[in-house]
């Protein structure tokens, strides 16, 4: 009976053994692709943050970027090779057929770089959107981080004839080069070139593991065969976000938002027209508020801006330093939501980027300042369809009894009296012991203040503050 056990055992064991590899065999690996198809900025960030979360919560193996784009911020750019860095799951990156400027860093950044036969890797100085390098500071801080992404992948060991060398398996001088044109690599590139690469020179140069039609030959390249894709997708918010952040869409809202605003002032209890406003503004700032752009004081700015202007046509009649604040301080906020700073620094912040954005708020507000006065020309002298109501459209005439006061009362002129209330910039005078309503021309007067009447006409009385 012993050597029975043992036996079954022993066939036990044996049978675990044989089982082992296929067990391990039918286990897929999870390859988690994230497509990068458009230039690098708020967005993408966004997006990459979001791919790697979950292609962490989903156990993945490998991660790769599947990439084509002709580069964008330097700031989100260098945000995205610092998360790629500092992954815990192996990132590849497949140029398929774009990686030039900030797609470059982000390529350099991964643990493998492969590329489709006739792509381009490189050409990263710093330009503004004209094209034209920006000062050498952007350039140094660029030529820093393209160096220390290159150095993050090590060195590799080299034997020669009976030597054994260690080199770098990026060479950082050729990542700079690619930044700097003043940079000379014997038989890679001169002086005065800025360097971008075929995929036979990466190869050559060891910045390209392989090239491949296709990511499933980068999976299989990187010697994973049992596998599973999954592909990050945008979610409907991410392509609402990507729609409303379009310039021109933007544009078309900051019309809503002052269009809306004059309409409520001009007919104040409407309600319709301020409703619009609110929803523009709300769909104007947060996209950029989730894109990282607009900060809190920034919207904070713009609403405040709102309050000083509503007061200062609400309660405070005129236009002086309340409207003006208030004005200045919208349009701030609507620019300064479009532009990356912190709290009014614009270090890395491109020039090309401000002109931009002051561009599209100011031609948007003075589209939307004309367009309000024709609409309303229209809208107010409608007697047909739903607008006919507001304004009035009543002819008063003599045959139905109304007589307009049109006379001029010369008795008035140039005596003397006192504001009984404030004047601003009607009111009510007392003058030789008989009450007037009156008007101020030109200033506020306060109640008790004396007065002078200038003019009575049409039954109105005009005065100014008496100052002899």
């Amino acid at each position: 009976m012993r050597y029975f056990l043992v036996a079954v055992l022993l066939i036990f064991n044996v049978c675990l053994l044989l089982a082992e590899p296929v067990i391990t065999e039918s286990q897929k690996k999870l390859v988690y692709v994230f497509p990068i198809r458009e230039n690098i900025g708020p967005g993408i960030w966004r997006q990459t943050i979001k791919a790697f979360a979950e292609a962490d919560s989903l156990k993945a193996d490998v991660i790769v970027l599947h990439m084509n784009t002709y580069g964008g911020s330097v700031l989100d750019a260098d945000s995205m090779r610092t998360k790629v860095l500092n992954s815990r799951i192996p990132v590849y990156v497949f140029i398929d057929n774009n990686a030039a400027s900030a797609g470059a860093l982000i390529s350099i950044a991964c643990d493998s770089i492969f590329m489709r036969e006739g792509a381009n890797m490189g050409a990263a100085t710093v330009v503004n959107e004209t094209g034209q390098a920006m000062p050498d500071k952007y350039q140094s801080y660029m030529r820093s981080i393209m160096r220390s992404t290159a150095e993050a992948q090590g060195k590799v060991s080299v034997v020669i004839g009976n030597d054994t060398l260690t080199k770098w398996r990026r060479d950082p001088k050729i990542a700079e080069s690619m930044v700097d044109p003043d940079i000379y690599i014997k038989g890679i590139i001169d002086s005065g070139k800025v360097l971008t690469m075929t995929p036979t020179e990466a190869i050559k140069y060891g910045y390209c593991e392989g090239v491949r039609k296709d990511v499933h030959e980068v999976i299989e390249k990187a010697g994973i065969k049992n596998y599973e894709i999954r592909e990050y997708k945008k979610s409907g918010l991410d392509k609402i976000i990507g729609f409303l952040v379009n310039p021109l869409v933007s544009g078309i809202l900051i019309m809503a938002i002052i269009g809306g605003i004059y309409f409520e002032f001009q007919t104040p209890g409407i309600t319709f027209p301020i409703v619009v406003a609110i929803t523009a503004a709300i769909l104007y700032f947060a996209p950029l508020y989730l894109e990282g752009l607009a900060a809190n004081w920034e919207i904070i700015i713009f609403v405040v801006g709102l309050i000083l202007l509503a007061i200062e046509i609400l309660i405070i009649p005129g236009f002086g330093v309340f409207g003006i604040s208030g004005i200045v301080l919208m349009v701030s906020g609507l620019i300064l939501s479009l532009l990356d700073n912190v709290i009014f620094d614009f270090d890395g912040v491109e020039p090309s980027r401000v002109s931009t954005a002051v561009g599209t708020v100011l031609i948007s507000i003075l589209l939307s300042f004309f367009l309000s006065i024709w609409a309303s020309s229209k809208l107010f002298a409608s007697r047909k369809g739903v607008f006919r109501n507001f304004a009035l459209h009543t002819t008063i005439s003599t045959e139905r009894s109304y007589v307009g006061v049109d006379q001029e009362d010369e008795s008035l002129v140039g005596k003397r009296g006192i504001a009984q209330t404030v004047l601003r910039l009607s009111g009510k005078i007392s003058v030789e012991g008989a009450v007037y309503d009156a008007m101020s021309e030109g200033t506020f007067i306060e109640k008790g203040e004396r007065i002078r009447v200038v003019r009575h006409e049409a039954g109105q009385v005009y005065v100014v503050r008496d100052i002899e």
